[in-house]
């Protein structure tokens, strides 16, 4: 990456789960110095997730640093408020209220601070809702997604945490938005990212759709396909794989090269409305030509024809994809017990760069030292502090 555009930039993390680390992962990667802070005595609860949560930490924690402190001691807080004082941001996602009680909230650290970009990842931008606890799944239910995700009368959340990821990845707009304009007036400011506004975001086409048509969009499972083929077939060896026909080029070659001469000379298939309407008649003529050729052979004519197509990939099959891997797009980290395996790293690049793990996952509390020494403190305090549980 052209270098570390952030380098320079002192992130102080309070966050947890997926939403606010996500803001801390990608700040950090574009090279800011993210000092995330654990609770004592055994660092953040993430860590210890189980189920489908076990990856959360390992997928978020790269390029941080980890320093344990206790927020209820007073010499551990006045240790929090040191590196507030001198941070160029705070994420959070604690509930509303939360560091207000313990004299962390935007105003008292503007106060400190007055350069200070104070980023609160929260479930509902302030309005009625404000005060709800969210989840990417209550936001995904209640703000369409899972309605259009699921089939009809089964609402279905989406394959991953879509919407904490997307409200993180917002909270980091604002980040940057936010130094932006204090490059300009010198002073810092509250900005704030919310996880059911990002579903709205993403279900305005939706909303969209509704206003002009004047009918209810069906869920994805059930919807009128805008394009002749837009599918997933079988294949000869009994894969799976989706092929997308959207333009007019497209189907005088998908006509030429798969043998489908009736299609092409059919005066009922002139247009594409045409083409699209004909569907439940072209379909199983398309699908039977494409049946006749193994998974690898249909990649391989489709990615020769410039054919919109894609296997239908689990996602451990990203380890081996060869264009993340001789792209750059897998950034290696550790594992908990150890192993080393590679992440996607952030999904841009700078001159042709790709982001890098400069700092692998931290154990908890790894840079507490370092990082209390930076702030001034002496070695001898140091000790103390740890020795009274105030950090760790």
């Amino acid at each position: 990456m052209s270098g570390t555009p952030l380098a320079g930039l002192r992130v102080v993390e309070f966050a947890h789960m997926v939403m606010g680390p996500t803001t801390g992962l990608i700040l950090g990667d574009l090279g800011a110095d993210v000092v995330k802070i654990e609770p004592m005595p055994d660092g953040d609860n993430t860590r210890r997730l189980t189920g489908s949560g076990i990856g959360f930490f390992t997928m978020a924690s790269r390029n941080k640093r980890s320093v344990m402190l206790d927020l209820k001691s007073p010499e551990g807080l006045e240790v929090a408020r040191d590196l507030v004082a001198r941070a160029d941001v705070l994420t959070e996602n604690f509930r509303p209220g939360a560091l207000e009680r313990l004299g962390l909230g935007y105003a008292a650290c503007a106060a400190q601070n007055p350069r200070l970009i104070y980023c609160s990842l929260k479930g509902f931008l302030p309005g009625p809702y404000e005060h709800r606890t969210a989840l990417d799944e209550v936001v995904q239910m209640m703000g369409g997604l899972a309605y259009m995700t699921g089939p009809i009368g089964q609402p279905l959340r989406a394959g991953a945490s879509v919407i904490d990821i997307m409200g993180g990845s917002y909270g980091a707009i604002a980040v940057l938005a936010a130094l932006a304009e204090r490059e300009r007036t010198g002073r810092g400011q509250h900005v704030q990212s919310g996880l059911f506004e990002s579903v709205a975001m993403l279900m305005a086409q939706h909303m969209a759709q509704a206003a002009i048509t004047g009918v209810e969009p069906a869920p994805m499972s059930a919807r009128d396909v805008a394009w002749p083929v837009y599918d997933i077939f079988n294949t000869k060896d009994g894969q799976q794989i989706f092929i997308g026909v959207v333009t007019d080029t497209q189907w005088k070659v998908l006509c030429a090269e798969f043998g489908l001469a009736a299609l092409a000379d059919d005066p009922g298939l002139a247009t594409q409305a045409e083409r699209r309407a004909a569907r439940p008649r072209t379909l199983p003529v398309i699908a039977a030509a494409f049946a006749q050729f193994s998974a690898a052979d249909l990649v391989a004519r489709c990615e020769r024809l410039g054919l919109p197509f894609a296997p239908i990939a689990k996602p451990a099959d990203l380890f081996a994809d060869p264009h993340l891997r001789e792209s750059g797009g897998l950034v290696e980290v550790s594992l908990p017990d150890g192993r080393k395996i590679g992440l996607p790293g952030l999904p841009i690049s700078m001159d042709g760069a790709r982001s890098t793990a400069r700092r692998d996952v931290p154990a908890p509390g790894a840079d507490t030292r370092d990082v209390l020494a930076e702030l001034g403190y002496a070695a001898a305090e140091i000790d103390r502090l740890i020795a009274a549980g105030a950090a760790g």
